[in-house]
């Protein structure tokens, strides 16, 4: 009888903050049972310490410290090293590149091979080249964007491309109130249009274009209202009231709901009549699929990962980053042509169908035992 592969992933953080952490998360729930045995060390403790152990994983935390903590960040790597020879891990998973610079070493350390997530868009910074050159039998990619900006460092790695996926049962209209029930629950407004975003507060997804461009979106659609739903990043603390400030001086204050960080995103995205995506050249956006998973019809980024899933006309609308004109020619496209909105809301669902997560989960794990060899697994005699 085949024993189970065992893999060690090394997650730099505990806090669920955006894709990377989501994505780990579906892998985690939707992995068990799948003939691997997962081992868990996160380098920051955090809510996602005590689920992972809830799902019966083995779990550790093991803190690393800031990157400039040269002597912790060893220490910690020593003792992930020393896990993975203990455990007996046939492999070591590096999630994300703060993951791998630990991860790399580590796996380099106890002579157990290594793969790892880039779960970004790579840029030559010291960062991504030094997470690059630690030993690794490849990098799991998500976009074909992300796939072309890795293979630019060096050395070139193996690459598998694997797309996140989303948990679509979650965002399934049937499964929720309709839209004018969910506004009353949310006390978003009753009548008009609503145009929504969920993203974190930081200035690379573009909230501030968003608001740029409500002027004209209330200029053709007066009774309109933009919600943002999200909270503030540790990295930029005041870019909440910079958008406030921002929607002052444009004078659409009175249009505006900045509803900070929500659990129930589902609902709040279901009761938007268009939802947007404005960041700059995302990796890739689950939220986009989440968006069409209930039907709605989307604006996104031109670049980046969601024209890999939109076909501008087709499934969404598509628009520059940065291009506030753009963006509210689009959205008022669509609050304009009920028509053009129901065609694009209904294509979005069969597009978004594709990206289950469970199909994603089994696309990682395909990965991991190719990566690992078959030489590798443990067998009884």
């Amino acid at each position: 009888m085949t024993a189970p592969l065992r893999v060690l992933v090394v997650m730099p953080l505990a806090t669920p903050l955006g894709g990377g952490e989501q994505m780990l998360r579906q892998l985690l729930r939707h992995g068990r049972g799948q003939g691997i045995e997962w081992i868990v060390t996160y380098l920051r403790d955090g809510p996602m310490t005590e689920e992972t152990r809830a799902l019966g994983i083995e779990t550790h935390v093991v803190d690393a410290g800031r990157m400039r903590d040269v002597r912790k960040r060893w220490r910690a790597i020593r003792r992930v090293a020393d896990l993975a020879r203990s455990r007996k891990a046939d492999l070591v998973v590096g999630w994300m590149v703060a993951g791998q610079l630990t991860a790399g070493a580590a796996a380099w350390l106890a002579g157990v091979p290594c793969v790892w997530y880039q779960v970004g868009t790579p840029r030559p910074d010291w960062l991504d080249t030094l997470a690059t050159r630690l030993p690794a039998r490849g990098v799991l990619v998500l976009s074909k964007g992300g796939a072309a900006a890795q293979a630019r460092l060096r050395p070139e790695r193996r690459q598998w491309l694997v797309y996140p996926g989303a948990s679509l049962d979650r965002f399934a209209p049937g499964a929720l109130a309709s839209p004018a029930e969910l506004r009353r629950k949310l006390g978003l407004p009753s009548q008009g249009p609503l145009v929504g975003m969920v993203a974190r507060l930081q200035r690379w997804k573009g909230v501030h274009v968003l608001v740029q461009a409500m002027p004209a979106i209330l200029a053709a659609h007066p009774d309109a209202h933009v919600v943002v739903v999200g909270g503030p990043h540790e990295t930029e603390p005041g870019y909440g009231a910079e958008l406030a400030a921002l929607a002052a001086s444009l004078g659409v204050t009175r249009a505006l709901r900045l509803a900070g960080f929500q659990s129930n995103v589902p609902e709040w995205m279901q009761a938007m009549d268009v939802v947007v995506h404005a960041s700059d050249r995302e990796p890739f956006g689950i939220v986009v699929i989440e968006a069409m998973a209930l039907g709605k019809p989307v604006v996104a980024g031109s670049e980046g990962g969601p024209s890999e899933i939109i076909t501008d006309g087709v499934d969404g609308l598509l628009a520059p980053y940065g291009d506030a004109t753009a963006l509210a020619s689009a959205v008022n496209r669509l609050l304009g042509d009920a028509a053009l909105a129901a065609r694009l809301g209904e294509a979005a669902r069969a597009r978004a169908a594709a990206f289950d997560d469970r199909q994603y989960a089994a696309r990682v794990i395909a990965v991991l035992r190719e990566a690992a060899g078959g030489a590798l697994t443990r067998g009884n005699p």
